[in-house]
């Protein structure tokens, strides 16, 4: 590229220098350099003019900043003002509101059972919201403009939530999960048109039967009538914008469930977008979903499917919210000592006896996830994220002679109470991330389900950005993605999935979201306990290395796996025009 597209020889804000330009597009990468003023980038090629600030990227790739369109920072984002782990892992927008859980809208009698919502869907300690949100808002607009009056790293966009909308309106009918009226109908579909016309992104909803509130019980979008969904879509349908979000429930099968996408999309012509994964031992039914969006998108739908480029699961350990005796009788003894103590207790023969012996008693479904042995595995540092079968806890007992709570309880004790497990749920067909390439492979799939903001002790891939360029283009020697094709998935088209064509690619005019990566360099680490929340709470942590900027609207917000303490994040309102 010998013309520089843009400049006019006047000094640049920033420039970054001679790396290795992705641009976003899934174009050939060039080499080339980057000039940024006022926040967008003003010329992109060889030997611009100068920078007040200069970044040498030679031997590093530059690509737009990522976008993440599956997050709950809906509360963190409230609280706090940098959005970790995504921040971390080259993220600079987050869509939030996903699953249908959020704060608003919101009248004073009902916070506690958005809380209550919210901490059993996503793992938020109850303690946290309560502390941490200041309920300054009731409608959703004016929780948008809370949200916009807040300084974050980076740009945040939400969806209108299905559990609160419904509560708003309903009330008590609505948290019992009673059908919707005609009067209903017209409310919610009356509101869904307010929320996009004052920014909302979309509005999303949960089918999935393992949501439950914290008690337990069924939450308030369970089993709602397609007609439900239909009439609120409509909302959108008459603001004539807006993506219409949905977790499928994946236990009655996403390939049954995709009709209510189907009906959806055709009454009201709005896009959708869904979770989509592979079982680990189950017949690969996502395949029949693939066609089922093909064919939805020859009927002139737009659908996508957002896939988790690793496995879908849960990280266990003793200090984490699920562990494999957590729900067992006698652990109720020891719960509540500090782990040094506990791991002491552990060790007493009457304790281990009946930790190894007795079964587990109820509770929250994910925590049976912790006794899944035949897909659970050790997770050490560097955390392995596509583990040998022969490693899982149910493996290693048959090799052994034992039981699989043995090899569980012994390597707590050898790792001092910190050892931690990797669950794996889903997208470990066959012990392998083969199924996971094909889907994110194909036109209408893009990387997701990062959850951060969400599952503070349970889940953290909100890193997923960096294992799928450290695992797929890096290090993956068959069946991998070439840098330009991944950068393109993390980028332009999870922008364009929800909505947003403002972002997402390198050129001249463009909002400035950058990364500026060190891939020889990049590199993951085991994810660690922060007690950064309100009230002390703890979440998991992952941090990363090679990331030597991440920028957002022209400001590093990070430098060299870092943050700068910029803070120029902000609300997007709605989908965006290019």
């Amino acid at each position: 590229m010998g013309r520089v597209e843009g400049d006019n020889m006047i000094q640049h804000d920033l420039v970054i220098r001679g790396g290795t330009i992705a641009d976003g597009t899934g174009r050939e990468l060039i080499i080339a350099d980057v000039a940024i003023k006022d926040g967008r980038i003003a010329a992109i090629g060889q030997g611009v003019a100068e920078g007040r600030e200069e970044i040498n990227a030679t031997g590093r790739i530059v690509t737009p900043g990522f976008v993440d369109v599956h997050t709950h920072y809906d509360g963190q984002a409230i609280w706090g003002e940098e959005l970790a782990p995504s921040s971390a892992h080259g993220v600079t927008t987050v869509v939030m509101g996903n699953c249908g859980v959020g704060f608003a809208p919101c009248r004073k009698h009902d916070r506690d059972m958005l809380i209550n919502v919210m901490e059993g869907v996503e793992d938020i300690p109850g303690v946290v919201m309560t502390e941490g949100l200041p309920w300054d808002w009731e409608t959703f607009p004016q929780y948008l403009d809370r949200l916009e009056a807040g300084r974050r790293d980076i740009d945040v966009a939400a969806y209108i939530p299905h559990s609160p909308l419904r509560v708003y309106v309903m009330g008590e009918r609505g948290a019992r999960r009673e059908s919707a009226n005609a009067d209903d109908l017209a409310r919610m579909r009356a509101l869904t048109k307010e929320a996009i016309e004052a920014g909302a992104l979309g509005f999303a909803t949960s089918r999935l039967s393992i949501h439950r509130t914290a008690d337990g019980g069924s939450i308030p979008t369970f089993e709602a009538d397609v007609a439900e969904l239909k009439a609120i879509c409509a909302g959108m349908a008459d603001a004539g914008a807006g993506t219409f979000q949905i977790v499928l429930d994946a236990f009655v099968g996403w390939d049954k469930e995709y009709a209510v996408i189907d009906a959806v999309v055709e009454a009201t012509g709005r896009p959708a977008t869904f979770t989509l994964a592979s079982g680990n031992d189950a017949p690969p039914r996502w395949r029949n979903v693939l066609r089922l969006m093909e064919a939805s998108t020859e009927k002139g739908a737009k659908v996508t499917a957002q896939v988790m480029p690793r496995p879908i699961g849960l990280i266990a350990g003793l200090e984490l919210t699920v562990h494999p005796f957590v729900l067992c009788p006698s652990w109720a003894r020891i719960a509540d000592l500090p782990l040094a103590e506990k791991v002491a207790a552990m060790q007493e023969p009457e304790l281990r006896k009946a930790l190894l012996s007795e079964e587990f008693g109820e509770g929250h479904p994910f925590n049976a996830l912790a006794r899944n042995w035949e897909w659970m595995f050790p997770l050490d540092s560097p955390p392995d994220y596509a583990p040998p079968k022969s490693s899982s806890m149910a493996d290693q007992a048959r090799a052994r002679g034992c039981t699989p709570q043995e090899v569980a309880y012994e390597r707590l004790l050898a790792t001092d109470g910190k050892g931690l497990f990797l669950a794996a749920l889903g997208n470990f067909e066959n012990a392998s991330l083969d199924s996971a390439h094909e889907m994110l492979a194909h036109p209408h799939c893009v990387p997701a389900l990062g959850d951060g903001g969400a599952h503070y002790g349970a889940i953290c891939d909100a890193s997923y950005s960096t294992f799928l360029l450290k695992h797929f283009v890096r290090d993956r020697r068959d069946g991998g993605f070439g840098l330009s094709e991944a950068v393109h998935m993390l980028t332009q088209k999870s922008a364009l999935a929800v909505g947003l064509a403002d972002r997402g690619t390198l050129k001249v005019g463009a909002k400035a979201d950058i990364n500026v990566i060190d891939m020889d360099r990049l590199e993951l680490h085991l994810p660690e306990i922060v007690r950064d929340l309100p009230a002390g709470g703890r979440r998991l942590h992952q941090r990363a290395t090679g990331y030597d900027a991440t920028i957002v609207s022209g400001e590093i917000i990070r430098r060299f796996d870092e943050s700068t303490g910029a803070r120029p994040g902000r609300l997007v309102r709605g989908a965006q025009a290019a």
